[in-house]
């Protein structure tokens, strides 16, 4: 989504180009392109699918079969980790704590499928303005006492910078987290203000806002993550753009702040 503007086959060759090694997808343009035409493509061109985006929205009806669709997609593309949007509050609602255990109902229907297929759940949690519309889970620890019942190789958390760097317990649930061998996939964003009209594509790029994203790279490595880092931007401005230049961009910038070598850009 940060480059949404490429079709996928530009995104990966100039993933190749640019030596990023990565690449975490998105179910829509995936299925545009074709879930087995897409696999293809990006296993020829010698990338590793970082994680899956998304699965989820367990306070919706009706959404069992998508979630395992959702799951055979990640495997068909070769990645172990399927990132989950939980859901908000159902429509008519005011029952938050009802919301929250319809996600925990859901997580635990899913995961044994989920793990007899190679793929572990990474619950994202999303900031609190989400907690109604889209993600009633809103912190790290909530995340964390979800996946909790599960084995870690089943079920984690997503740490992603825009949504928990206000929170001043998410460093402690960080190390909880990779003590836990919990933490499955670690995203960045900024946090510019004013935020737009819609919050949604809020995002801003790396360095352009308040977050110190340097600081959140080193205490994530000394939970000890090892995996990629993922870069997820929604942001009306770049998308305007040159898709090529924003990727560019986006490398440079995240050079800045800790090493190439493990740069994935989400498509």
């Amino acid at each position: 989504m940060t480059v949404r503007q490429l079709a996928l086959p530009e995104l990966v060759a100039h993933c190749v180009r640019l030596g990023i090694g990565g690449v975490g997808l998105w179910r829509e343009p995936v299925q545009e392109y074709g879930l087995g035409a897409a696999a293809a493509l990006v296993r020829d061109a010698g990338l590793t699918v970082t994680s899956l985006c998304r699965g989820g929205f367990f306070t919706a009806d009706g959404r069992e079969a998508d979630n395992r669709a959702a799951v055979d997609e990640a495997a068909a593309l070769g990645t172990d980790t399927l990132v989950l949007v939980s859901g908000g509050l159902p429509a008519g609602s005011r029952d938050l704590p009802a919301a929250r255990a319809r996600i925990a109902d859901g997580i635990a229907d899913l995961a044994p499928y989920a793990a007899e297929r190679g793929v572990r759940l990474a619950i994202e949690p999303l900031h609190p303005m989400y907690a109604a519309d889209r993600c009633a889970v809103s912190t790290l620890d909530q995340a964390l006492d979800l996946a909790a019942p599960f084995p870690a190789a089943q079920v984690g958390v997503v740490v992603d910078t825009y949504h928990v760097w206000w929170d001043d317990r998410a460093p402690a649930a960080v190390a909880r987290a990779g003590a836990e061998g919990r933490l499955h996939s670690f995203q960045l964003a900024d946090w510019t203000t004013p935020l737009p009209a819609g919050v949604l594509t809020g995002r801003g790029q790396l360095g352009d806002g308040v977050i110190d994203l340097a600081a959140w790279c080193e205490q994530v490595a000394a939970a000890g993550h090892t995996g990629p880092v993922e870069v997820e931007l929604f942001n009306e401005e770049l998308w305007q753009r040159d898709g090529v230049e924003v990727l560019e961009e986006t490398l440079d910038r995240f050079g800045e702040i800790t090493p190439r070598s493990r740069t994935t850009i989400p498509g």
